[in-house]
């Protein structure tokens, strides 16, 4: 029995805030007021998330000429701001947490004009299709949700651990985070896998490359520009990993 798109998104939304603000939860909001000064972490981190990794998305979909679906995915992928799960892997790689967190949150404001800005551009030169405009087939609604959602879990969080002030408190947020990540990429690994035409592990071989090729190449080029720019080691992980894993939520709204 197939499950209905709406109750898909509504779970995907909950386990989504569930996990963003178990994470941010755990971040001490000192620390975060203090990555707001740290200029060359966030200017970095948005050049990388805004500017080079939608022009590696446009490359892959142009070098192995996707067809119009996939290659619309991978736009809005690419174009996507950092992900709930930069900050899940933040936390297991034991990196900057609350650097990742505030990178998320700027991001997601960022996004509300770069996504649609890169798409409409990328768009257009991917597929040259005059007839066509791809980016008014898009139904922005979801994508904005999901924007909305990362952001209203991140502000609550970081609300949470402020009044509540307690280690104990930040401990179980962080587990409690980690059990939603898991249950979100369980989630997503059973919902990518339940339309019987489109199987995961079913795909040609232009499919796991063009996924993988800009997450790849993106935390390539970010580890060398944050050791250029002198971050610290920690910093380095949280930027590489925030400018390379976006909100694959985001996509998956168009793809439904």
């Amino acid at each position: 029995m197939a499950i209905p798109d709406n109750v898909t998104e509504i779970a995907g939304h909950c386990l989504l805030f569930l996990l963003v603000f178990g994470m941010s939860a755990t971040v001490d909001i000192g620390c975060l007021l203090k990555q707001l000064r740290n200029r060359k972490a966030i200017i970095s981190g948005l050049i990388l998330q805004f500017v080079v990794l939608p022009f590696l998305g446009f490359l892959t979909v142009t070098i192995l000429q996707m067809d119009n679906v996939t290659g619309i995915t991978l736009l809005v992928i690419t174009s996507s701001p950092g992900g709930s799960y930069s900050n899940w892997w933040c936390s297991v790689f034991n990196a900057d947490l609350a650097l990742s967190v505030t990178m998320t949150a700027i991001s997601t404001i960022v996004a509300m004009v770069m996504l649609p800005l890169n798409l409409m551009i990328y768009s257009k030169l991917a597929f040259n299709q005059a007839d066509k405009d791809f980016v008014h087939m898009i139904d922005f609604g979801p994508l904005f949700t999901s924007l909305v959602v990362v952001f209203a879990a991140i502000s609550l969080g970081v609300v949470a651990t402020d009044k509540i002030d307690s280690h104990n408190f930040n401990l179980q947020a962080n587990r409690f985070g980690n059990f939603a990540g898991v249950a979100l990429l369980i989630f997503s690994a059973v919902i990518s896998n339940a339309n019987k035409d489109a199987f995961l592990w079913q795909r040609s071989w232009k499919f796991y490359v063009g996924v993988a090729a800009p997450c790849v190449v993106a935390l390539l080029i970010a580890n060398i520009v944050t050791t250029y720019t002198g971050l610290k080691k920690p910093e380095r992980v949280s930027s590489s990993i925030e400018c390379c894993y976006q909100n694959t939520g985001i996509a998956t709204s168009v793809a439904l």
